[in-house]
This record gives C-alpha cells, structure tokens and sequence, in this order.
C-alpha cells in the first residue's frame, strides 16, 4: 500500500462533470419547457441506483486492489463523486457507458485539507461517506459541512456517534464547518444507533469492517441499497452477518480484495416513471425493475387506485383515466407516509403527492423525515390543486380526478425528488410550463427529457 503526501495536481478523467452537458456552466442556467397533456407509451428502464452508487463508489476506498462497478448512473451527483475520488488519488478507468474500474492503491492525504476537496464535498451530500473507509484504512478522515437538498435538518450525529464508539477521536470546527475523525485503531463493540440512518449505517459499517474484533450495530437501516453495500464486502472479505435485518454483527478482518459489483435500479425512479404513467393516463412498461427490491411502493401506489401488473422482473402499467383512492377500514381518510425500510422512502412522498391532485378522494401526505420536503406545494396550488399544508410536515391533498387539468406555470426545483414530481405536474398540465434550476433534477435523473420523449414526452432544455 502507497499513501502519497507530496503536492498533488489532479488531472481529471473526460468524463468528469464539467465535461457533460447538463445544460449548465458557469454563464447560463438550464430551464425545462414542457408541453403539458401529452400521453406516454412504450417502455423506459431505470437507471441504477443513485442512493446505491454513493455507498458503493466511497466503499471501493476500503481496498489498495480493484473493483469493478457497473450499473453506474451518469448522474450530476455520482459524476461528481466520481471527480472527487479522483482527485483523492484512485484511479478511475471507464470500461463502457455506465462500468468503471477504481484502484484506490494511492491516496493522498494531503489534499484532503485543501480547498479543492472542500469546496467538491460541499457540493455533495454523498461525500460524507467518504469518512468511514478513510478512517478505518487511514486512521484519520476530514469532510467539511456536506451539500445536497434543502430538505429540513439532516443531522450527522448517528455516523460520528458510531465513530466514537469504534475509539475514534472526534472533533468539529465550527467556524470552518469542518469535522475531523482519528483513531490509531478501532475497535469493534456494540451499539445502538439513535436512528435508523442509511448513510450513517452504512458509513459505520465501512469503518468496522476493518476494525478490530466484533462489533455489533442494533436499529441499523435495512434498506436493499444498504444490503447490497454489505454483500459486496463480504465479497470482498469482510465477514457481516443479519443482511437484511436490523441487526448486524461484523468480525474485523485485516484487509479488504477487490470484486465486481451490479447496482440495482433505481426504486426512486421507478416510483416516478409509475407516477408519471397515472398522472398522464398513460400506458407504460418499466423495464427490469427488481421487483422484490421495490418493497412496499407497488402496494402504496394501488392504495392510491393505480393499476399494475408485474410481468416477469417489468412493472406494466395501463392507461387508466381515474384512479380512486382507498380509505380505511373505518372509512377514515387514507394516510401515506414515509418509514424507515421495509416502510415507504421518504424520497417517493413528493411524487404520491403531485400524484393525489389527479385522483378521485382525499389523502393526507405526512412527510415525518424531513420538516422542508413540502414546501414545493405552493407550486402546485398555483397550478390549481387543491392542497391544505396543514404544517411543514402534511399536507392534505383533494383529488380533483382529472375534471380541472393542472395550469401550465413557471416554477423553480427545489431539489431532486420536489423536481421530478412538478415536471410530472408540468407533464399533465394544460399548456407549457417552464421549470428553472434544474440542474437539481440532473443530479438525480440521468438525461430524463431525452427518455421521457422518447416515449411520448414533449420537453426542450434551453439555457436562460
């Protein structure tokens, strides 16, 4: 193993985020015009897993051998953390469109207190799982405030908590926003996690894979992209038991090889692509969606009347002109809210949301994670839904069942999931709707106009 520490100058890949077009640099903002009332028809397949791809991409810093991702999406968020990486010292190979090679047999410390990587990990959220491979192979690992969605509090307190308990040292600078693990060994022990966090589990479990002896994490997050993490270490000789549970148990081993990892597709998106297909009174096919990885979304969106079918590993959905939402046993009105896997994810809530304006019957959203991921109803109200933010966390939607379309309106994307669910209200709406920052949905959805028209859509990125 090689650790650098002379002066480091990184010369990106060509694939790096400033070398793909997403409609953005540093004179002109994107926007999306979007003509509304346009049916969709075929099939589209989703891309792999987002959420998946950053535990993955920070996991292959555990080893100086190579490992091999595919499935990757060229996505805003994952090209950038991607860069970041890079820049850090692994060496990246891009062997197709979405498979890539990482070597991270040469990292260089230095650069880790530099204002390059600083001002790389605010800009993404994901960067924060960087820490725990850094610190077990290390010893040590800096990250600066991360960035991503103005969703609310995200708290960082699970993954450092956890870190502490493994014998790090920890420290945060508050003036530079800055925190800073060490530890000359971990040592593995037990914990119970004061929330289900999927990153915060997954960053412990990156620590304590090489930590020693046995550590055991209670109330871990469960989620298909959390176990995929663990069974590509496994593969790569780490030794964790209770996959799939809340409950995990990992026996510190020395080092860590190389393997070859397959994301799964996006839940995310296929949740979206269901919404958009209702929204639209459409018929569409998602393609290869990993239908037992979907959990409970198939069942949550039939309770809001959506019509599906699972053929072979395919989601069809046919065009369905009203869609009636459930109540209750006791004929209250429905709830849909977000939990902590098996629950439903907190990032579909939005598109349920915008989804519900269009049904027949009333249903309350509670977003209960985050307290700022409702706001973008406003936005909607705007386009004639009918909609009671009850407070930063519910919000009550009327179903209008289609008989008042959505106005066309312009609007700006607050962030990943707020964006894809008002291009899904700006789909269906009457008219043409501009969307403005949407480099926020580039950062989750990888060339979704193009996708979308070819399947029917009609919306033209312009800069502005």
């Amino acid at each position: 193993m090689t650790i650098k520490f002379a002066n480091f100058a990184p010369q990106l890949l060509n694939f790096s985020a400033k070398s793909i077009t997403f409609g953005k640099n540093s004179e002109t903002m994107a926007i999306f015009k979007v003509e509304g009332g346009r049916r969709l028809s075929g099939e589209i397949k989703p891309q792999g897993a987002k959420n998946e791809a950053l535990q993955i991409l920070c996991a292959t810093l555990l080893t100086e051998e190579k490992v091999v991702v595919n499935n990757i999406p060229q996505i805003l968020d994952i090209i950038q953390l991607i860069d970041l990486l890079q820049a850090m010292g692994v060496k990246v190979e891009r062997l197709s469109e979405d498979s890539y090679s990482f070597c991270a047999k040469d990292i260089n410390l230095d650069y880790l207190a530099s204002d390059d990587y600083r001002n790389r990990c605010t800009r993404l959220r994901g960067s924060v799982m960087i820490v725990g491979p850094m610190l077990a192979r290390f010893g040590v690992g800096y990250i600066p405030k991360p960035g991503g969605d103005k969703i609310g509090r995200r708290r960082l307190d699970t993954h450092f908590i956890g870190f502490q308990k493994l014998g790090a040292e920890f420290d945060f600078d508050a003036a530079e926003s800055f925190f800073t693990v060490k530890a000359k060994e971990l040592k593995g022990t037990y914990m119970l996690l004061d929330e289900a966090s999927v990153t915060g589990t997954a960053n412990i479990v990156m620590a304590a894979v090489l930590a020693k002896g046995k550590t055991t994490i209670y109330n871990a997050a469960c989620e298909p992209y959390l176990q995929q993490l663990c069974k590509m270490l496994n593969r790569m000789g780490a030794k964790i038991t209770g996959v799939g549970s809340n409950l995990l148990e990992i026996e510190g081993v020395e080092s860590l090889g190389g393997t070859t990892h397959t994301m799964l597709p996006d839940m995310i998106e296929v949740g979206s692509f269901i919404g958009m297909a209702a929204m639209n009174r459409s018929e569409l096919t998602i393609k290869g969606v990993s239908f037992e990885n979907l959990g409970i979304i198939p069942a949550q969106f039939a309770r809001l009347g959506i019509a599906m079918e699972r053929r072979g590993d395919d989601l069809y959905i046919p065009q369905q002109d009203h869609y009636c939402i459930e109540s209750f046993i006791d004929g209250s009105i429905m709830t849909i809210a977000d939990a902590p896997w098996p629950g439903l994810t907190p990032d579909l809530l939005s598109v349920f949301l915008v989804v519900a304006t269009q049904a027949k019957g009333t249903v309350l959203i509670h977003q209960k994670m985050f307290e700022s991921r409702l706001f973008f109803v406003d936005k909607l109200i705007d386009m004639g839904a009918q909609i009671i933010l009850c407070d930063p966390h519910r919000a009550a939607v009327i179903g209008q069942d289609h008989q008042h379309q959505l106005r066309a309106a312009r609007m700006s994307s607050p962030d990943i999931r707020a964006g894809v669910s008002l291009l899904i209200a700006a789909m269906s709406a009457d008219g043409v709707s501009t969307i403005q920052n949407i480099d926020q949905i580039d950062r989750g959805y990888r060339d979704i106009e193009g996708r979308l028209n070819a399947i029917g859509a009609n919306i033209i990125r312009l800069d502005e």
